[in-house]
């Protein structure tokens, strides 16, 4: 059976030996994990102004439960070390960075307008083939 590759070829997920232990380095120390208050229905302590706004339209970070700043940017970097990552990239950055946290939750971190922040949302079940192929990359790659 085929690995499941998505429609949007932006948001494949790069094979696990696509990118060198230093290039993946490079990510985690040139991008960052700021989040945004159109995700966030709690503003948390991620120091937001105006604290929350979430638009209808976007998926929550934070819909099951709260995700303090900490929690948040360690997800991404496990994202990260797991090689979880887009083969798009702008300014050198992936697109997209996905993780899972211990709930079992899917997260997708994507690269913000200015090209070095990211912000995050929690991949829902209408996404379901998406959040499946995480989970499935997310076990495999345990580091």
């Amino acid at each position: 059976m085929k690995k499941y590759m998505g429609n949007n070829p932006k948001r494949r997920i790069a094979k696990a030996d696509h990118f060198t232990e230093e290039q993946l380095n490079d990510f985690a120390g040139t991008g960052r994990y700021r989040g945004s208050p159109h995700h966030k229905s709690q503003p948390a302590d991620y120091g937001f102004h105006p604290p929350a706004s979430p638009r209808p339209s976007k998926s929550l970070c934070d819909d099951k439960r709260v995700i303090r700043l900490e929690e948040a940017t360690r997800l991404f970097k496990d994202g990260i070390a797991r090689g979880m990552v887009s083969m798009e990239q702008q300014n050198d950055l992936p697109k997209y960075i996905w993780a899972q946290d211990e709930q079992g939750n899917v997260y997708e971190a994507k690269l913000g307008g200015d090209g070095r922040s990211y912000h995050g949302y929690r991949l829902r079940k209408d996404d379901w083939t998406m959040r499946e192929w995480v989970i499935k990359e997310w076990t495999c790659r345990n580091t």
